[in-house]
């Protein structure tokens, strides 16, 4: 049955589903650009108004799984709707409800054709990303998985402005499907053992993809590893970790700005290693081959991604292979296995949305006014558009780290939890952060000051209405996690802290306290109660 929490209505399904309905009836209306736009802005507002109530009611400090709605699916195979949010998905539904607005902001002047069927695609995708962080089944999810390729190919081939969109489009879905075939076996497995546990002691359902219904069972090491090996795989590609990446420059730069947005600041991939491979997976996740084998990637990444944007004269290119080196870190602070470096790629996942994707919204501004964003095209551009300079600077010193912005929180924490498990690895990270700040600066100077490029001599359009809107939106987020860090460091403190201490007890434990979500209002508020889930050895 249905659990409709706090408000008497499932909010998570209004979230999930609103912008699928806002498509509809973008779909229906009439070919009237300037109606669909306006249509496509509330539907994406509403959104991000419920993602802000739900943010605003969510219990922080606490490691529940709050606005839970379950109903039965498939039953025979244990297949079942059930949503929830804590505090390692829910930043990232509003996240995306914040990103999408900003989009649709930023396609007003740039898309103009097919406006129709573009903003009838963002908005199911959006639908899609959003089902990515509310699900509990791991076939409800693998189904959002997968769904988000299809308005992703059609937004990167038929509003890309590369002449290669079409070879990017196809080489993303390609490599994507690849890593989710190994990735649907790795959660079939997980299913089977469930179902063999459950013929031993006679439990009920025999079978099940429920998240929190796998979590209460042992799951052997060896086992362990090749599902986590099953798994890493689709979450890699989608990642994109090294050496798995060679699909993300092409999309980036072919793509459209809004789709490199999405791209780039929302990180499904190492959402899905924290959601679900290491608390599914302990003992694998903390066996010294696959920590060894993991860190030795996310370290050649870091490097790799910095060294490669140190040499690219393009700055969407330059953004691409820094995002590569950008990601190298969060996975460093997965695989430290501890609280700091957990929580710090945790909000460096959220971060990378206001700061990476805040640069490919300026790159598509400078990309409007010079038709490109070689660095051929530019120099002493900040006497003739301060303004978007400015932005450039504040969000670009946000993204290699600097101290007040919210990069610089994240990678410390990171950096923290790496030296107290592994000192070496931290020291080569250090160096990405050296490398990050001489990329984005050496090409800073270059584009914004000396000597004026040819063809700039003439009047250039500073930052307008609705793009300033969008720059200083991302700017008060990355002063605001930078300044004041503490309301979004307790949303997920309490889930870091469970998932901590099941990744030192590891699956094969006697006894698992699982934290399930039930709840009722009181004075306007949720009151989260703790259900424990016992077995015996």
């Amino acid at each position: 049955m249905l659990e409709e929490l706090t408000f008497g209505f499932p909010v998570l399904s209004m979230l999930l589903f609103f912008p699928l309905l806002g498509a509809i009836v973008l779909w229906l209306l009439d070919n009237d650009d300037d109606l669909i736009k306006n249509a496509a802005l509330a539907v994406a507002g509403l959104e991000l108004v419920l993602a802000c109530v739900v943010l605003l009611h969510f219990v922080p400090d606490s490691a529940a799984m709050q606005f839970v709605e379950r109903v039965a699916w498939i039953p025979p195979l244990g297949i079942g709707y059930h949503l929830g949010v804590d505090g390692i998905s829910v930043l990232f539904v509003a996240l995306t409800a914040f990103l999408t607005v900003l989009i649709v902001l930023y396609s007003w002047d740039t898309v103009r054709h097919q406006v129709k069927t573009y903003f009838v695609a963002l908005l199911a995708l959006e639908t899609t990303i959003v089902g990515v962080f509310v699900s509990l089944d791991l076939i409800l999810f693998f189904v959002f998985w997968e769904l988000m390729l299809i308005p992703s190919y059609f937004l990167i081939k038929l509003w890309g402005g590369g002449a290669e969109r079409q070879y990017a489009a196809l080489k993303y879905v390609l490599y994507t499907l690849l890593g989710s075939v190994f990735m649907l076996v790795g959660i079939v497995l997980l299913d089977l053992n469930y179902h063999e546990w459950a013929v031993t002691n006679h439990a009920d359902p025999p079978y099940t993809f429920d998240f929190l219904q796998l979590l209460t069972i042992p799951i052997p090491i060896d086992r362990q590893v090749l599902i986590f090996w099953l798994l890493f795989m689709g979450l890699a590609f989608k990642a994109p970790m090294f050496p798995f990446h060679t699909w993300l420059p092409d999309a980036l730069l072919e793509g459209p700005i809004g789709m490199a947005v999405i791209l780039a600041g929302i990180k499904l991939g190492t959402y899905g290693f924290i959601r679900f491979s290491l608390p599914l997976l302990p003992d694998a996740s903390r066996n010294e081959g696959v920590v060894t084998v993991m860190m030795t990637l996310a370290l050649i990444a870091i490097l790799y991604g910095a060294i490669v944007a140190l040499i690219q004269p393009d700055f969407r290119r330059l953004l691409a292979f820094s995002s590569i080196s950008h990601l190298g870190f969060v996975v460093v602070g997965l695989f430290a296995l501890n609280f700091q470096g957990l929580q710090g790629s945790l909000l460096t996942m959220i971060n990378l949305g206001f700061s990476t994707a805040g640069l490919f919204f300026l790159a598509g501004f400078l990309y409007h006014r010079r038709q490109t964003t070689n660095l051929a095209a530019f120099g002493g551009l900040a006497r003739k558009v301060p303004l978007l300079a400015t932005f450039l600077l504040i969000i670009g010193l946000a993204s290699i780290g600097l101290p007040g912005t919210n990069g610089f929180v994240g990678e410390f924490l990171i950096l923290l939890g790496a030296f107290k498990a592994y000192w070496l690895y931290g020291t080569v990270a250090v160096t990405g952060v050296i490398l990050g700040a001489a990329y984005f600066l050496w090409y800073y100077e270059r584009a914004m000051f000396g000597p004026l490029a040819q063809g700039l001599s003439h009047t250039m359009a500073d930052l307008k209405g609705r793009e300033l809107v969008i720059a200083v939106s991302l700017s008060v987020m990355v002063f605001w996690i930078g300044l004041y860090p503490s309301p979004f460091l307790r949303i997920m403190n309490g889930s870091v802290q469970a998932l901590v201490d099941r990744l030192d007890r590891g699956a094969q434990v006697a006894k698992i306290d699982v934290l399930l979500s039930t709840g009722r209002v009181v004075s306007g508020k949720w009151q989260v109660e703790r259900t424990e889930t016992r077995r015996e050895p």
